[in-house]
Order: C-alpha cells, then sequence, then structure tokens
C-alpha cells in the first residue's frame, strides 16, 4: 500500500460485511466499498473522521453489500459505480435476495463499468476486473500502484464466494480466480467483502481453489 493510502472498515449489515473506507490521505477523498447497511452511520463515520466521499464503488448486487444505497443517496450526493452485468439483479428484490432477507428494496448504478476499464478515483488508479461466478456480474477493483485488490465475494481468506445464488456459477468462480486474481502478484493486499484480510500469495498455497 502506498504512503497516500489508508484503508478503514467496518462490520455492517445482517451478514456482516466489510464495509471499506479507501482514503487519500493527502486530500482526504474517499471511496465507500459496498455500503451494506446503515447510511446514517456511514456519513457519520466520514464526517468524523473528515473524509469526502467520490464514490461507491459495488462489487456485486446481493442485498447484504448494497442495502445502505437508497438511504445514502438522499444524505449525500455521490455516484455509484458497478459491472454492466450485475445492473438487473441489482435492481430485482427477489435476485438480489432483498425480498427473501430483509424489506424489498432496488437498486440503480449511476455508472455502469467495462471489464478491464481504468477508473480515476479519489487520486487512485483503479482497474475493474470482471470475476463472474458469486454473480454474472460479480467484479473486483485493482489498485495496482498500491497493491491492493478489494475483491468482493469472490475471493475470500482460504475460501471463495458460494455460487448457488441467482447467475451464480462454480465452472466461471474458479476460472476468474484461476486465470484472474490468482495471476496477480505474491504482494498484493486483498481486501474481501467478508472475513479477514489476506494476500494473493497466500491464497496461492492456501486456498482449496488452486487444487481443483
Amino acid at each position: 500500500m502506498s504512503e497516500k493510502m489508508e484503508i478503514q472498515y467496518r462490520v455492517l449489515g445482517a451478514i456482516g460485511t466489510n464495509v471499506y473506507f479507501i482514503v487519500n490521505k493527502e486530500t482526504r477523498e474517499t471511496i465507500l466499498v459496498d455500503p451494506a447497511d446503515n447510511a446514517e452511520y456511514i456519513v457519520e463515520q466520514c464526517r468524523m473522521r473528515d473524509y469526502h466521499l467520490v464514490g461507491v464503488l459495488l462489487t456485486h448486487g446481493h442485498f447484504d453489500h448494497i442495502y445502505a444505497i437508497p438511504a445514502l443517496k438522499k444524505l449525500v450526493d455521490v455516484p455509484v459505480y458497478a459491472y454492466c452485468d450485475e445492473a438487473k439483479l441489482m435492481e430485482d428484490p427477489w435476485m438480489n435476495r432483498s425480498q427473501a432477507w430483509a424489506e424489498s428494496m432496488s437498486v440503480k448504478p449511476d455508472v455502469l463499468l467495462t471489464d478491464n476499464q481504468e477508473l480515476q478515483l479519489a487520486g487512485f488508479s483503479i482497474k475493474v476486473l470482471h470475476t463472474p461466478g458469486h454473480t454474472a456480474g460479480s467484479c473486483c477493483y485493482y489498485f495496482e500502484e498500491e497493491k491492493v485488490l478489494i475483491s468482493g465475494d469472490t475471493l475470500f481468506c482460504e475460501s471463495y464466494g458460494r455460487t448457488d445464488l441467482d447467475t451464480g456459477s462454480y465452472s466461471a468462480i474458479l476460472k476468474s480466480l484461476k486465470e484472474r486474481l490468482l495471476l496477480l502478484p505474491d504482494d498484493v493486499d486483498v481486501y474481501p467483502g467478508h472475513m479477514d484480510v489476506t494476500t494473493i500469495g497466500h491464497e496461492k498455497k492456501y486456498n482449496p481453489a488452486v487444487a481443483m
């Protein structure tokens, strides 16, 4: 991680989602990743720490990663980014699982992303990696200069995301892991959607996907 980057996180929502604040320490510009719940708390955390939100990045559209967005958009004017293939799932309460788990909700991203697209946000260059499997439109965000990967529910510490929900695919997630993520340098830090931070090097040794 570069000297200008700071990553803070809070575990929020019904399924314990890691909500990340990626901060440019020089400007205080901040990227919010996967706002799981409690928009008021998220905004208060930004206010207390002088974080200036410039964008919301979504790794995929399940409710436990997007549930705070409707309330958040009422509190702050900030664009929401998501992969283009995930738009339908985010808008459908049955597909995003909010209908089954919580109050029915729908999210329409402001900006739709494509594979290998380079974003410039908060003074960082971010590469969009399409990693289908957990859902068809799952993606990861690679900060190459900082050696940071935001992996959502595609790659976990010594594990990977489930594939039995709408648009999921076991063969696709194994391909995403082997052909996209586990080819990154060993010293890349991985920030997943749930559980502990890991590294690409660690996952190359201990992730069960390697042997499959």
